[in-house]
């Protein structure tokens, strides 16, 4: 199998049918022998008896059912699970994505690249409610992250098999997955597409997410540079508190000793034994996150490291 799609649905009766047909003409024209699974998010509606009927007529479709809405990045991750292609395509059921532009992406995975993100460059959105949320927090994402990309958001992306296959998904992380790559040492490319105005059905997004981006981000950015190495971060601020506290401790000692002056009623004497104490407990929990981090790597057998390929004397 050369190509796996995979989509996430929740509730998009109204676009199952036209999004798998634009998506299936276009799969036959690339030639390229393909699959399809679409992941049923707890649906409500008739998605899902929608797609069963599909599925009886097409058996490049594969439905994965999920007992519940679980959110956008299990039903993502669902569908890695279930995935045999080589090259993995994803992008959302609501028609706002282009499957005309699925072609786009594959162009750029045949000239090297692991990652190839969709730009909405001509997003047609609302202004003030989505787009300016969305260009703060892209702006924001590529600067934590170093993975500068102008549209995290936009669901239509293609990888080779080997990204989707080091990385674990959980909580929100789905649009993260360029940055969560990065350690992999991946090539990644933007391509701008297509984007339409939703016309059915109800967007699943509003500014209350902006709060779980931010949180997310900050997520990525300690599994980016500390997820194996916990003590450099906690013991870093355990050092930085401690030496602020014991600078404190010993300007107190002086003026108590020396100067032989009071400092029992001082809120100092507090902050700097606080100091002192918040940098010891920061030094423990980075210690016991290196034993956590090595038995986490131990138990599940899983290296710190991917290699893309191994070459010997006949493959120079």
């Amino acid at each position: 199998m050369e190509i796996s799609v995979v989509i996430p649905v929740y509730n998009e009766e109204a676009n199952v049918r036209p999004l798998y047909s634009r998506l299936k003409q276009t799969l036959e024209d690339v030639g390229r022998s393909y699959e399809v699974v679409v992941v049923d998010d707890g649906s409500t509606d008739g998605s899902l008896e929608i797609l069963k009927e599909l599925c009886g007529q097409d058996s490049l479709l594969k439905i994965v059912r999920l007992r519940r809405n679980f959110g956008q990045t299990a039903a993502f991750s669902a569908g890695f699970d279930q995935i045999s292609g080589d090259v993995v395509v994803t992008l959302d059921a609501d028609l706002q994505n282009d499957p005309a532009d699925i072609p786009l992406l594959l162009a750029k995975i045949e000239e090297g690249y692991d990652v190839v993100s969709g730009w909405r460059k001509n997003r047609k959105d609302t202004f003030l409610t989505r787009r300016f949320p969305s260009m703060v927090a892209n702006a924001l994402i590529s600067q934590v992250t170093g993975v500068k990309l102008h549209d995290y958001g936009c669901s239509l992306k293609a990888y080779r098999r080997e990204v989707v296959d080091n990385i674990s998904l959980y909580g929100d992380l789905h649009r993260f997955i360029p940055a969560l790559a990065s350690w992999m040492g991946i090539s990644l490319v933007e391509v701008p597409v297509a984007h339409q105005a939703r016309r059915f059905g109800k967007s699943k997004y509003g500014l209350s997410r902006t709060a779980r981006v931010i949180l997310d981000l900050l997520t990525v950015r300690f599994l980016l540079s500390y997820s194996t190495r916990p003590i450099h971060i906690f013991g870093s601020l355990g050092i930085a508190a401690a030496f602020v506290g014991g600078v404190v401790t010993a300007y107190l000692g002086y003026v108590r000793l020396i100067l032989q002056r009071s400092i029992a009623e001082r809120p100092l004497l507090l902050l700097g034994i606080l100091l002192l104490v918040v940098g010891v407990q920061f030094i423990t929990m980075g210690l016991l996150g290196e034993l956590v981090v090595r038995t986490y790597h131990e138990a599940r057998n899983r290296p710190i490291y991917v290699v893309r390929e191994i070459l010997n004397a006949d493959d120079v």
